[in-house]
C-alpha cells in the first residue's frame, strides 16, 4: 500500500525540519499532507528521526523518475529515450521495469515505489533483541532509574572482557521510542527523567522560527479596547481537541461576555483558521468589528489577510501571557464543560457549536450586573 512513509527522501526533509525547531504545522508543509498525518509519523517513528533515507547518494531511482518512466514508458519511447531523459543508462530502466512491473499489469510509478521499498528493507536485528542477557540487563537498570548514559558507562565498568555486553546510550533510546526494532517495552520510558512516551527534539534558545510575521502587540491596542468602554472588541483562541489533532476556535467580546465559536472539522492550520474565522467575523455588524487580540498560535499566521477580509484590527498577546486575554481563557473553561479535555473536538457539528454558544450567551454574568450576554450586546446585533 503506497503511503507517505515509504517516501524516505521527504520524510527526511520533514525529519529535517523538526530538528530545526519547525513546528509541526510547518515541517509537514514539504510533504503535502495535514499536522494530523505529522503527528501520525511521529508517533510510528516514536519522536525518533529514522536514519534511512539520510545522506542519499543519488544511487536509487526516485519517485518522480518513476514518474517519469510510467509516462515515457506509456508513450512507447525506448529504453534508452527514457534513460536519456531521467539521467540513467539504459540498463537501469530494464531492470527496474522488470522488477517493479506486477504480473499481467502496466508500470505504475506508485505499484513499483512500493515494491522496491519493501524489496529494499533489510532490518537489521536490534543488538538488545538478540542478546538476551544484555537486554535483561538494561531493562533492570532502566527500572532502577539509570539514565541510558549511565547504563551505557557502567556496563564497560562491570564487563570490562566482554564486547557483546556492550551498547550505546542512543541504541538504548531507539529501542525504546522505536518500537518496530522490538527490543525494549515502552514502558520502560516512565523510568526515564523525563517519562515521555515519544522522543522529543532537544531545541536550542531562539532555534524556533518566528510563528507570525509581522504582528502587531498588545501594546499599541486602542485605549477604547483596553477598557472594555466600547463593544466591538475580541478576545480569541482555540480551544485543543485529543491528541492536539482538533480544536474549536473561540471569540468574545470583551465588554458583554457575548461568545461565537468557530467550526474547524478539518483541522487548524493557518488557511484553515483564516477562511473560518473570516467567515465568522464577517456575520457581524460592522459597528462590532473593532479589534481582535490573539494569542501567539501559529495558527494565525494568516492574520493579515484575516484582518482585511473580515475588516478588524488584529493584535498578539505577549509569550506566556494568558491574563492578557482574561476573558476569553474565563470562557473556555466554561467550555470544557461542553468539550472536556482529550476528547475528539472534529465530531461537533457547526450547529452543535452555535447551540452551545447560544446557551452560554444566555447565562446571567456577575460582572453585567446578573445581565445576559445576549441582553447586553443583543441591539447592537441587529444593526
Amino acid at each position: 500500500m503506497y503511503s507517505i512513509r515509504i517516501r524516505p527522501d521527504l520524510l527526511q526533509v520533514f525529519w529535517a525540519g523538526m530538528q530545526a525547531g519547525d513546528f509541526l504545522t510547518d515541517a509537514v508543509l514539504p510533504l503535502d499532507v495535514d499536522r494530523r498525518t505529522g503527528a501520525r509519523i511521529l508517533v510510528a517513528a516514536g519522536g525518533v528521526r529514522p536514519r534511512r533515507g539520510r545522506d542519499l547518494k543519488g544511487r536509487c531511482l526516485t519517485f518522480a523518475d518513476r514518474e517519469e518512466i510510467a509516462v515515457l514508458r506509456a508513450q512507447g519511447k525506448s529504453l534508452r529515450q527514457i534513460g536519456a531523459v531521467i539521467g540513467r543508462p539504459a540498463s537501469t530502466v530494464s531492470r527496474e521495469l522488470a522488477r517493479n512491473t506486477p504480473r499481467g499489469s502496466s508500470y505504475r510509478a506508485r505499484t513499483a515505489h512500493v515494491l522496491a521499498y519493501e524489496r529494499a528493507s533489510r532490518p537489521k536485528p536490534a543488538k538488545l533483541h538478540v542478546n538476551a542477557e544484555l537486554r535483561a540487563k538494561v531493562e533492570s537498570d532502566l527500572v532502577k532509574k539509570y539514565s541510558p548514559e549511565q547504563i551505557s558507562g557502567r556496563l564497560k565498568r562491570d564487563f570490562p572482557d566482554r564486547e557483546e555486553m556492550r551498547v550505546s546510550p542512543e541504541t538504548i533510546y531507539q529501542s525504546l521510542y522505536v518500537q518496530s526494532r522490538g527490543a525494549l517495552k515502552q514502558e520502560l520510558t516512565r523510568y526515564l527523567r523525563t517519562g515521555r512516551g515519544l522522543r522529543s527534539p532537544s531545541r536550542k534558545i531562539g532555534q524556533r522560527k518566528n510563528r507570525i510575521p509581522d504582528m502587531i502587540n498588545i501594546s499599541q491596542r486602542p485605549a477604547e479596547a483596553s477598557d472594555r468602554a466600547i463593544p466591538g472588541s475580541w478576545e480569541g483562541d482555540l480551544i485543543i481537541g485529543k491528541g492536539n489533532l482538533t480544536a474549536i476556535g473561540t471569540l468574545v467580546e470583551r465588554s458583554t461576555n457575548y461568545t461565537m465559536l468557530v467550526h474547524l472539522p478539518d483541522g487548524y492550520t493557518a488557511e484553515k483558521t483564516r477562511d473560518a474565522l473570516t467567515a465568522k467575523i464577517q456575520t457581524l455588524p460592522e459597528a462590532l468589528r473593532g479589534t481582535l487580540t490573539w494569542d501567539q498560535g501559529v495558527e494565525m499566521r494568516e492574520w493579515k489577510k484575516v484582518a482585511i477580509d473580515a475588516g478588524i484590527q488584529i493584535f498578539f498577546c505577549d509569550p506566556h501571557s494568558p491574563w492578557q486575554r482574561g476573558i476569553n481563557e474565563n470562557t473556555n473553561g466554561l467550555l470544557r464543560q461542553y468539550f472536556p479535555k482529550g476528547t475528539d473536538l472534529g465530531v461537533h457539528s457547526e450547529a452543535d457549536l452555535d447551540w452551545v454558544a447560544a446557551e452560554l450567551n444566555d447565562r446571567p454574568r456577575k460582572r453585567l450586573a446578573f445581565q445576559k450576554p445576549i441582553e447586553a450586546i443583543g441591539k447592537l446585533l441587529l444593526q
